[in-house]
């Protein structure tokens, strides 16, 4: 039995997906179905062996937890605007501590979604190596992404001081994901599903101007990462038993907005034609102008596929999801 957390979520529900592709015969799902298009994102699965929601994760751990061989936790409080400091504390934080040494106690591997968030600006680099000097110097811009770095460097605390852990982890840094079964998320789905949406319904893109004199306008840059891709790290990471550590799950090869929308005007078959508006005065002074995931550790974990280009993966996810009446996978 393997259990994902937040596996009616993006993520969540196509490593579901690839799961169950894999050979997969029992998949336990915890989240909640609170958006119809939640829900489409499991329709197709067959492999789902219980769906669970949060607030009964812990009693069925209890109850099943011999049974479990592996558990992917992506469930999270993912919202870059939430201000709500306990209730981030409490997804973000205590819950993944449970789930840790839950899986610390039965000898489960443990892979969780950190974030690229983390990061912050940028200023001190986008290095995944887990190091406790690298790690403190990092400053996250908001609370969503500072959550995530407590659980990171609480898991740091953890192992430096010896204690129990489960036989192998990872702690997965995702950049820009995009790709299909996003379409619950509203103001923090991908760039590429808000520009297909402009284009489909006015013909015309709206991207940012720079305020940066070393940036043009469009010309601000993003570690642009196919859905698929992020699954099949997250697998191949699982894979490797002996290795445990932090991993940028991300291209290493940064491209611009303007890169990303010529490749949804290209994909659409549609004449470019963009607009631009200024940067939100509320943004602008945290605005990142550059991030693009180091991957030399996920390479010597073992991941050596190609990542698919940007232009290839945004052919693949209007033709193939959203220009078809069902998008899902």
């Amino acid at each position: 039995m393997i259990v994902v957390t937040g596996g009616a979520g993006f993520i969540g529900s196509c490593l579901v997906a690839a799961l169950e592709r894999a050979g997969a015969r029992a998949v336990v799902v915890v989240d909640r179905l609170d958006h119809e298009a939640k829900r489409r994102n499991l329709l197709k699965r067959r492999a789902l062996a219980a769906f669970v929601p949060p607030e009964a994760l812990d009693d069925f751990l209890e109850r099943e937890g011999r049974r479990v061989e592996a558990m992917f936790h992506l469930g999270a409080i993912s919202s870059t605007t939430e201000t709500d400091l306990v209730l981030l504390e409490r997804v973000n934080v205590a819950l993944p501590l449970r789930l840790w040494r839950f899986c610390a106690r039965r000898g489960i591997p443990f892979l969780y979604a950190s974030s690229a968030a983390t990061y912050g600006d940028g200023a001190h680099g986008f290095d995944d190596a887990f190091d406790g000097q690298a790690l403190r110097r990092l400053a996250p811009l908001n609370p969503y992404g500072a959550s995530k770095h407590r659980f990171d460097l609480e898991v740091l605390r953890m192992v430096a001081a010896g204690e129990l852990s489960p036989p192998s982890w990872a702690g997965l840094k995702f950049f820009n994901v995009y790709g299909p079964n996003e379409y619950h998320k509203g103001g923090q789905r991908s760039v590429a599903l808000a520009l297909f949406e402009q284009v489909r319904d006015s013909g015309r893109a709206r991207l940012f101007r720079s305020h940066n004199p070393d940036y043009g306008d469009g010309g601000q840059l993003r570690d642009f990462v196919w859905i698929d891709d992020c699954v099949a790290a997250m697998l191949a990471l699982w894979r490797q038993p002996a290795l445990s550590g932090l991993f940028n799950i991300g291209t290493g090869q940064a491209r611009s907005f303007l890169d990303l929308a010529h490749a949804v005007f290209a994909a659409m078959g549609r004449p470019v034609a963009i607009d631009w508006i200024d940067t939100p005065e509320a943004i602008r002074e945290r605005y990142q102008y550059f991030t693009e995931a180091r991957v030399e550790r996920l390479r010597a974990a073992g991941f050596t596929a190609p990542f698919t280009a940007l232009e290839d993966g945004v052919r693949r996810y209007i033709t193939d999801h959203l220009s078809r009446a069902d998008p899902y996978r």
